[in-house]
């Protein structure tokens, strides 16, 4: 019985090993080149011996009917005898009744086949036979028969066939064996890359993979898996970021809900607690809007926008002024003014959820950052949604345009936390607008403040 480890036969897993060595590209390369290769060998020497056959058959068959030629006149000038002394050569000369009436020195009787052209074998030995009728000088008609040994033909095709057969073997051996060498030193960079892939971990993400100098696509391979490399590390860092991020921010409304907490325990006379509700209400709302914005980023990260279906874009857009002009209103001075007049209608295909998220952040943004102005537009632009928010706040410096849709980014840092949020409204409109197949920028509005332009497809 075999031997076991961890209950199962050690003699099962060497066969799988074979197969995975096998399995190996240096292995599968080496065998379809000898597989090839030994096939068109095969073809050309079977094709070779047999026009190198023909072509020393053709030469023999010449040199017989030359022969016939030169027998045949001597013997219509000096009769049957004149073929006795002939050596070497089969000549016989035969009349109708197929006796023998003359021979050379090798052509002894019985006769020999008077076809046109045949093989006769004679003590082991194979001849080439051609026959020719003559007319003999005393009256009379006979068939001459000439015959080349056919012995230097058959040794010269056996001598190639050996050849052939020691040669090819040896010549696939060869090539097998340089294919094998030559590709296993071109996956030798492979093999390394693979190792130092293998070695790079969290403690050293900045590990990258040396790119040879052959310029070859073992270089380019190299390049683009540092490039991968790169982007790893770029989105782990960002990872880091946010959940670093999301740690502060989640922290700082508990921290305040704790502090509140162990004074109201420590001294209860001195704390109201309609004071403590308040607090406590207001940090748990921070709290709570934080964790549905992280969810929803999350969601967007996993490159989903759930079900799409055709959504009215202008529905959408007059809830959010609706909404934001009740908040402007209830806001300390409720003074900023949301004109909705621009917005024209527009469908596209979505996530209802998803998108009026977007243009709810959007415009709570504007009314965030205005003095007393927010206008809001939409229209079909060339067969795409167009959406802009303009305030006439301080808008958004040109070398923070693209940094404002970052995530945790206030570019007013003095802003409080309740005035600014938490630097996630506009990064979950950025990623949502990307999931949607669209496009989000800003520029300066003609308010004077910030122009958020974000554009769909049209759809439904």
């Amino acid at each position: 019985m075999a031997e076991r480890s961890g209950g199962r036969p050690t003699g099962l897993r060497r066969p799988a090993v074979g197969r995975r060595r096998f399995r190996s590209l240096r292995a599968r390369t080496t065998l379809g080149a000898v597989v090839v290769v030994l096939a068109a060998l095969l073809v050309g020497a079977a094709a070779f011996v047999v026009v190198l056959r023909l072509v020393l058959l053709d030469g023999v068959r010449t040199s017989a009917e030359s022969g016939l030629d030169q027998a045949a006149a001597r013997v219509e000038a000096d009769g049957a005898g004149a073929v006795r002394g002939y050596e070497d050569v089969l000549v016989q000369v035969v009349d109708d009744d197929g006796s023998v009436i003359a021979h050379g020195d090798d052509a002894d009787p019985p006769a020999l086949p008077t076809a046109d052209e045949s093989r006769w074998s004679h003590d082991g030995e194979r001849w080439l036979l051609v026959a020719d009728d003559v007319d003999l000088p005393g009256g009379g008609d006979a068939t001459l028969v000439y015959g080349v040994s056919l012995e230097q033909t058959d040794a010269a095709v056996g001598a190639a066939v050996v050849l052939l057969a020691v040669g090819v073997p040896a010549l696939v051996l060869v090539m097998g064996l340089v294919t094998w060498g030559v590709t296993g030193r071109s996956l030798r960079p492979v093999e390394r890359m693979r190792n130092e892939v293998e070695g790079i971990r969290a403690a050293r993400p900045d590990a990258r993979v040396e790119v040879p100098d052959s310029g070859d696509e073992i270089a380019r391979l190299a390049g683009t898996m540092n490039a991968m490399l790169d982007r790893l590390d770029r989105a782990a860092e960002g990872q880091r970021r946010f959940v670093s991020d999301a740690s502060h921010e989640l922290r700082s409304p508990i921290a305040t809900i704790r502090q509140h907490a162990e004074v109201a325990a420590a001294h209860p006379e001195r704390t109201e607690v309609a004071e403590l509700a308040d607090v406590v209400r207001s940090e748990a709302l921070r709290l709570q809007d934080l964790v549905a914005a992280l969810l929803e980023l999350s969601r967007l990260d996993e490159g989903g926008t759930g079900r799409r279906r055709p959504v009215d874009l202008d529905d959408l857009a007059f809830d959010a002024v609706a909404r934001a002009r009740v908040r402007a209103r209830s806001a300390p001075g409720g003074v900023v003014e949301v004109d909705g007049s621009g917005i024209g209608p527009a469908r596209v295909l979505g996530n209802e959820r998803v998108l009026a998220g977007v243009v709810r952040n959007l415009v709570d943004n504007a009314v965030r950052h205005a003095e007393t102005r927010v206008v809001v537009a939409l229209a079909d632009d060339g067969g795409r949604a167009v959406l802009t928010v303009d305030d006439d706040g301080p808008g958004v410096p040109p070398g923070e345009r693209d940094r404002v849709f970052e995530r945790f980014v206030r570019l007013d840092e003095a802003r409080s936390r309740d005035a600014g949020g938490a630097g996630l409204g506009l990064a979950i409109v950025r990623d949502a607008v990307r999931a949607h197949g669209g496009e989000v920028a800003v520029t300066e509005s003609p308010l004077g403040g910030a122009r958020f332009v974000v554009r769909l497809a049209l759809g439904g």
